[in-house]
């Protein structure tokens, strides 16, 4: 066996552990409710937690922690020991079935968008048995959902794993329609592609802004940004090839496929993805991705950035989002097959989920609006915020010959590719291009989601994707089922959703003006900020949809609107309070000391009589004093801006006092101080510039 089969998947419960810890009969009965959304029975939770208990203390573990994904973006965790005590006073190993399935903790303590009281604590985790427990830190750790006492979601997760069984079911209905009597679930996969910044830890912790807030408040641009292309794919430098390397063994231990990694278009950016798998374990791993990047890179004296902008003027970071649909039988609904054309359910599913994204559009949008992706979606680093679909060159002529002729009869072949070489070899190329600029893009058996940002739980854009296609699979599955001929009434539905959401479908540069125009005229909803988005949580469609598919009650959709809103209310406070403090007590002080040596600078060429020298000392500081007033009268504008915004109840009318009133004063100070730095002799500046950090590794 070699080293990586060994290490690969070793501190995890997962199927073969499953199968050789547990006694036959409960391996094939667990087996058996997690392959057909059974209920789990508490008799088998038992064995479970003592094979469980077994197979942890084997690896070193004490602790065991229910794991969960409350709404605070992080993950969460309470640690209790095996450890009980008998009569006789010695210590025995416990851990029950009831342990195992029901944890408690304090739902008042975590956001609940008012469905919890500060005197209301009681919440609850329970075990998600799809996805398996795995060993960290001495520690066993349970995939847990949140909810409050009286079953309301509060987490992450919760939803999630109602969209895949509402997924499931109109999915199952739609094939059960069309004549598929074996399959026995319909499932749905991501591969989540993570971006992140690396920088030196020293100079990350005389950032005070990269501490508190994840970016940099300020920064003025170095003479060298990525306008030479030089970091996209180059030669990896040796520090990060070590962490990257150090980082793989972590991830292959925790069960985590990391496949591919190398650098991003931005300098000190770089990229890793993962193999597919089932979405709550993709989101699952994607969260223990980050941590475990985190600390991996302190390890090795560097700052893991997950911030969707943590520098102004080079790319920002993305969490491509690639999602797909398949059955247990192995079958992927969105492989088009060789000839995608007569592939009846193929583009039936594709219509499906274009309508999806054409009628709910805005709530999709919303999946990925957060503080940090403002200052991304649409900065030609990104896809802009208006949701289109990119089908390419294959699937977009079969659709046009079903709109215009009711039908498809052929297919575009794929051709060869010579390179012109003797050396080289010739190859099939893929059937149409990617475009990387489409929010929505196909790329040969699945749509990459592209808008998702790198600090983003991938839980959100997942269940919202999930809730709004099956919304339309249940639409589907009615109209089958009602059908006396499925097959045609199957091309029916694909000919309609077609011809009525082909505004949504758009294969060219979505960088471009004429794009935006075009979209305006397409009545495409273009939402650029996060207050805007977030509103649309609480459209009675988007409500209904939710309600309709068992994934978000009223209650629930209100109460995340709550939760979200308070976040981005807080997370800018947060930053303007660590710019006002940043420049009062840091940059402005240094930036005095320098106009005191400018000064005596001044008063020592006056001396000499050099006119020339003089004339450039005085005009440079004036210059740097008309900015430090000019600082000081913002940095007082700011401090009444927060005040204001904090004043407000209403976190809706407080979010927009934010996005209206802070933010802009923030930027406009930001001018300033960046324009100091460009003037103030490097060795008075307080802070790690932006040259210092995006190049200093080796």
């Amino acid at each position: 066996m070699s080293e990586l089969a060994k290490i690969f998947g070793s501190q995890v419960f997962n199927d073969s552990i499953m199968r050789e810890k547990l006694p036959t009969a409960t391996y094939n009965a667990l087996r058996n409710i997690i392959d057909n959304n059974l209920t789990l029975d508490p008799n088998l939770a038992e064995v479970v937690a003592s094979a469980m208990k077994e197979w942890a203390i084997e690896r070193g573990a004490t602790h065991y922690c229910h794991w969960f994904q409350p709404m605070t973006g992080m993950t969460a965790e309470k640690h209790d020991s095996f450890i009980s005590t008998s009569k006789d006073g010695k210590i025995i190993m416990e851990f029950s079935g009831k342990e195992l399935i029901k944890g408690e903790s304090d739902a008042s303590s975590f956001p609940n968008g008012g469905i919890r009281a500060t005197f209301e604590a009681r919440g609850y985790t329970a075990w998600d048995f799809t996805s398996p427990a795995f060993v960290k830190d001495k520690t066993l750790y349970i995939p847990t959902a949140f909810c409050s006492y009286s079953g309301e979601a509060l987490d992450k997760k919760t939803p999630l794993l109602r969209s895949m069984d509402a997924l499931n079911r109109q999915g199952l209905r739609v094939l059960r329609a069309l004549g598929n009597k074996t399959a026995r679930k319909v499932i749905s996969y991501v591969g989540a592609e993570q971006e992140y910044f690396l920088v030196d830890r020293e100079l990350f912790m005389k950032r005070k802004d990269l501490i508190f807030t994840g970016r940099t408040l300020f920064g003025a641009r170095p003479p060298k940004g990525q306008e030479m292309g030089d970091q996209y794919y180059a030669s990896i430098k040796t520090r990060v090839l070590n962490f990257m390397q150090d980082l793989d063994v972590e991830l292959w231990k925790l069960g985590i496929p990391g496949k591919t990694r190398h650098n991003e278009a931005a300098p000190a950016q770089h990229e890793i993805a993962p193999i597919y798998n089932i979405v709550n374990v993709a989101a699952d791993q994607n969260q223990l991705m980050m941590e475990t990047m985190r600390k991996v890179a302190a390890r090795h004296g560097l700052a893991c950035l997950l911030h969707e902008k943590p520098f102004a003027g080079v790319n920002g970071s993305g969490k491509h989002n690639n999602w797909s649909i398949g059955t247990d039988e192995g079958v992927n609904l969105l492989d088009p097959g060789p000839e995608p054309h007569k592939n009846t359910l193929f583009l039936l599913i594709l219509a499906a989920i274009i309508r999806a994204v054409d009628v709910y559009a805005d709530v999709i949008r919303s999946s990925v609006a957060n503080a940090g992706n403002d200052y991304r979606l649409g900065a030609h680093e990104a896809p802009p915020a208006i949701v289109s679909i990119f089908l390419g060159d294959q699937l977009t002529d079969i659709i046009e010959q079903i709109e215009k002729e009711g039908e498809a009869t052929k297919s575009i072949c794929s051709t060869k590719l010579e390179m012109g070489a003797s050396a080289l070899p010739v190859f099939a190329k893929d059937i149409t291009d990617r475009n990387r600029t489409s929010p929505f893009a196909f790329t040969g058996n699945k749509f990459e989601f592209r808008m998702v940002g790198s600090s983003t739980s991938i839980s959100g854009p997942n269940f919202i994707i999930n809730t709004a296609i099956a919304d339309i699979l249940s639409e589907v599955a009615d109209r089958l089922e009602a059908a006396e001929n499925k097959e045609e009434e199957a091309k029916k539905i694909t000919r309609e959703f077609i011809r009525n959401h082909k505004r949504i479908i758009f294969n060219g540069d979505n960088y471009s003006e004429e794009w935006i125009r075009e979209a305006e005229r397409r009545g495409l909803s273009n939402i650029n900020n996060f207050v805007d988005a977030k509103k649309t949580l609480l459209q009675e469609k988007n409500i209904k949809m939710f309600s309709r598919m068992g994934v978000l009650s009223e209650k629930e959709s209100h109460s995340r609107y709550e939760i979200l809103m308070e976040n981005y209310n807080k997370t800018i406070k947060i930053e303007a309070l660590t710019a006002i403090e940043m420049v009062e007590r840091d940059i402005l002080p240094a930036v005095h000391r320098y106009i005191t040596e400018i000064a005596t600078c001044i008063n020592q060429v006056r001396e000499t009589g050099v006119h020339t020298i003089l004339e450039n000392q005085e005009k440079l500081l004036k210059d740097i004093s008309r900015l430090v007033v000019s600082a000081y009268e913002k940095v007082a504008m700011l401090k009444e801006a927060v005040k204001e915004a904090s004043a407000i109840d209403d976190v809706s009318s407080q979010g927009v006092a934010y996005r209206d009133k802070v933010i802009p004063v923030m930027h406009s100070l930001r001018d300033d101080i960046d324009s100091l730095e460009t003037m103030v002799a490097s060795k008075h500046w307080p802070i790690p510039t932006y040259g210092d950090m995006l190049f200093g590794l080796e």
